[in-house]
């Protein structure tokens, strides 16, 4: 199978996405197949082809970037590429782009649904737009022989927006990479704490759309709880001076990926997730993998892969004072060795392998039922 992956984001860029699509990318190269890529980032050291188009930063995000290419730009890539499908990750003009010159090609499309953009519009206070950038959505996704959500959540919403021949690709984690054994003593000595103070951290964008509205209220009543506790940020976003400036006792990392990532996790004790907005929400698999106490709502990855009380601890979504309650609860159960271990061996149960079998049937199941539209 030739695959052409479209997405304005991929690696080395730090996000959900973009390390989830290197994974598929990688892990079907390592099982035979052809992959390119199609981005808006160079990377000189990816051994993938890649071809990277013309981009501008969306303002307020310097680190994300919307990509521009015309259909006549792809249809002269179709020809060098020869892809048997596309599979288009970003509901963007790039990857508008590539479906419609994929479907003059007669090359199928398989999409995804990473980010729930449409909603943020209410976080920006433009919630008069979200009908409209529902629309486009559908539209979008049901020229498309198939939308891969990756939670049942997530596809249960797409599902009741209207888009069609919904399906749900999981995601993995690499439990070698994230794991306990990346605790480092000395991180949590520059972060002021010793092995008897716990550490709170949260860990993604420092934007309005992740409610740190919410995570300012959980910090502060974890340290209540335990004074004396410390409360590390890592990520970067439009938010992050604000928080900076009102939280001087807070410990703020910045963007980490690899194995500094997988340090930050481990020498945590506690991850608090307040997110509403995931589809699906990768930290919070790297947190049990990193044998972390989770709190989180109860939604998308936290809903499949936490059971209450046993790997985490969960919240009904949107109720914020249970959600504090749990941050109360987990300052509390912070050195808890069984909470601890088992979000470990739940984790190690969520490998990547699984996940990359069952994008590669998506793909060749629609290649071979794929009639060109004429």
């Amino acid at each position: 199978m030739r695959l052409l992956i479209v997405s304005d984001t991929f690696t080395p860029d730090v996000n959900g996405v973009a390390r989830s699509l290197r994974q598929f990318a990688m892990g079907l190269l390592e099982r035979g197949h052809h992959v390119e890529i199609v981005t808006t980032c160079e990377d000189d050291s990816d051994t993938l082809p890649r071809h990277v188009v013309k981009a501008l930063p969306i303002p307020g995000y310097t680190t994300i970037r919307l990509g521009f290419a015309s259909r006549r730009w792809f249809m002269s890539l179709f020809e060098t590429v020869k892809p048997d499908v596309l599979y288009v990750a970003t509901e963007t003009a790039l990857g508008i782009a590539a479906i419609w010159a994929s479907r003059i090609a007669g090359i199928p499309v398989v999409s995804g649904f990473h980010t729930n953009f449409h909603s943020y519009a209410k976080d920006y206070r433009l919630a008069a737009l979200q009908p409209a950038a529902e629309a486009i959505l559908r539209a979008v996704h049901n020229h498309t022989e198939r939308t891969l959500a990756p939670s049942v959540h997530t596809a249960r919403q797409l599902r009741e927006m209207g888009i069609e021949n919904v399906g749900v690709l999981g995601r993995g984690v690499n439990t070698e990479l994230f794991a306990p054994d990346a605790r480092s003593m000395a991180l949590r000595r520059s972060w002021g704490a010793d092995s008897e103070t716990p550490v709170a951290i949260y860990v993604g964008r420092v934007a309005a759309e992740k409610n740190l509205s919410l995570l300012e209220r959980a910090f502060t009543g974890f340290i209540q709880a335990v004074p004396g506790a410390r409360c590390v940020v890592v990520g970067a976003g439009p938010m992050l001076e604000d928080l900076q400036a009102r939280h001087g006792n807070w410990i703020f990392a910045g963007e980490r990926s690899g194995r500094d990532l997988a340090s930050h996790f481990a020498s945590a004790d506690v991850f608090v997730f307040p997110s509403e907005s995931e589809t699906f929400g990768n930290v919070v698999i790297e947190a049990l993998a990193s044998g972390l106490v989770t709190v989180a709502y109860n939604y998308a990855a936290a809903n499949e892969h936490v059971r209450h009380g046993i790997e985490g601890l969960l919240a009904p979504l949107g109720d914020e004072d249970a959600f504090l309650q749990q941050v109360r609860e987990a300052a509390r159960l912070w050195d808890d060795d069984a909470i601890r271990i088992l979000a470990r061996v739940r984790a190690r149960q969520l490998g990547w392998a699984t996940q990359v079998e069952h994008f590669e049937n998506q793909l060749l199941q629609v290649i071979s039922s794929h009639t060109p539209t004429t």
